[in-house]
């Protein structure tokens, strides 16, 4: 079974944290929401409380992640980037050729640690000023770069999060998700 893991920091976006959540466990995935809080409980950018499935001081380490993913939005995304657990957690699950992932204004978590260095990625207009000199800007919905994922922003995240979820089940599989979630519906319009 695969495991994933999205850390959740004050001030994310809603849409981008639990659609992920939600369309990753309809198919049937094994993923946990991990609060770098200090606390279970996290305050989304609208003011909405979460409970998180884990805390961050409470996992040993995250050596069996198939994939760590990022949520966007703002202070959420430099709540992120100012942890270094999580961003050493990204480093390790990076170095060992394994994904990571981030939405919206997130991939400057990424950015800043490396890992976007020689890459394509995308990201909200705007947070591509924290991208190296060797990363390349895409502006695409979702861009994929090897072990890399990054989506452009709200709007990305069911795609993200249905490629994402490709990852570990077979397209025809994603697909019927897909229709049954009425998302075909939406990209034949």
């Amino acid at each position: 079974m695969a495991n994933v893991y999205e850390f959740l920091a004050n001030g994310f976006e809603e849409i981008e944290g639990l659609a992920p959540v939600d369309i990753l466990r309809r198919g049937g995935v094994d993923i946990k929401t991990v609060s770098i809080t200090g606390s279970e409980f996290v305050e989304t950018s609208h003011g909405v409380t979460v409970k998180a499935d884990l805390k961050f001081e409470d996992v040993a380490d995250f050596n069996n992640a198939d994939i760590l993913l990022l949520p966007g939005g703002m202070p959420g995304s430099t709540n992120l980037n100012a942890h270094e657990g999580v961003k050493a957690a990204l480093k390790k699950q990076f170095e060992a050729g394994k994904r990571v992932g981030a939405i919206c204004a997130a991939p400057m978590v990424l950015a800043s640690c490396g890992i976007l260095d020689g890459k394509k990625a995308t990201c909200s207009p705007g947070f591509e000023q924290y991208f190296n000199a060797s990363t390349t800007y895409t502006g695409e919905l979702i861009q994929e770069d090897g072990n890399v994922i990054t989506g452009e922003g709200p709007v990305a995240t069911l795609p993200y999060a249905y490629k994402i979820l490709s990852y570990f089940i077979g397209e025809d599989a994603v697909k019927d998700l897909e229709t049954k979630m009425q998302f075909t519906h939406l990209m034949t319009r």
